[in-house]
């Protein structure tokens, strides 16, 4: 399932003039990076946020719980159910506060193109590896 369609024009139109900010299709939902870092996403019906220390305070508020997709918690991570994002002033305080904490972090700096892998060559192409005549 991929995330709602319309939660993402929300926040997208949220972060329309925050430079910096990136949209990006991933792991089945839509992440927004600042900087090269993970700052919100959006999966299935949730949003998904990055708030660091103050996650622990958040997940005292209703529809609010631990990200956990996989069996093993994020820290500094929370999930919001769509009741706790419905209104355009809890998803606005909830942007903030993630935005809040992201920025705190240094950029990421993007890698430059890969090299393509290559395949190993044969053991009997390899200098080291010919046999020598007895």
């Amino acid at each position: 399932m991929a995330c709602d369609e319309v939660s993402a024009a929300r926040v997208r139109e949220y972060f329309a003039h925050h430079s910096g900010m990136v949209a990006k299709k991933m792991f089945g939902g839509l992440g927004f990076l600042l900087h090269g870092n993970m700052c919100v996403a959006l999966w299935k019906e949730f949003l998904i946020l990055r708030l660091g220390p103050a996650a622990e305070e958040a997940l005292e508020t209703e529809f609010v719980r631990e990200f956990d997709v996989t069996g093993k918690p994020m820290r500094g991570w929370v999930m919001i159910e769509p009741e706790g994002y419905d209104d355009d002033a809890d998803l606005r305080k909830w942007l903030e506060q993630a935005l809040e904490f992201v920025a705190t972090l240094p950029a990421k700096v993007a890698a430059g193109p890969r090299r393509p892998m290559t395949k190993k060559k044969s053991a009997q192409s390899s200098p080291r590896t010919k046999r020598r005549k007895k």
